[in-house]
């Protein structure tokens, strides 16, 4: 498994930073293009909100990216988070493959 030292972006500072902030767009008047409420796209500015695969395609719209863009940023912040804040995962241990091909 590849080690990320740095701690990805969250999707929502790249919203704020890189489109909010550059078009001068308030964070209500976003929210009523993408037809959400205010509430939770401020969730997803602060970082308590999630990218879903709905919000990935009314960004990738609204701001002619792709959804793969949106869900992949999200994706790489939830396993950075789960990497780093959780142990229970590094106890596994791996299959034997040996075991796996002998059953066909």
């Amino acid at each position: 498994m590849k080690k990320i030292k740095r701690k990805p972006t969250h999707p929502g500072v790249i919203i704020k930073e890189d489109y909010l902030n550059p078009l001068s767009i308030t964070i209500k008047d976003m929210a009523d293009v993408l037809g959400i409420s205010r509430k939770t796209l401020s969730k997803i500015i602060n970082e308590r909100g999630s990218i879903t695969p709905d919000m990935a395609l009314r960004l990738s719209r609204a701001f002619e990216t792709t959804p793969d863009l949106w869900l992949n940023l999200q994706q790489n912040f939830d396993l950075w988070e789960a990497k780093s804040s959780t142990s229970g995962w590094q106890t596994v241990r791996p299959i034997p493959l040996k075991r796996l091909h002998a059953n066909n």
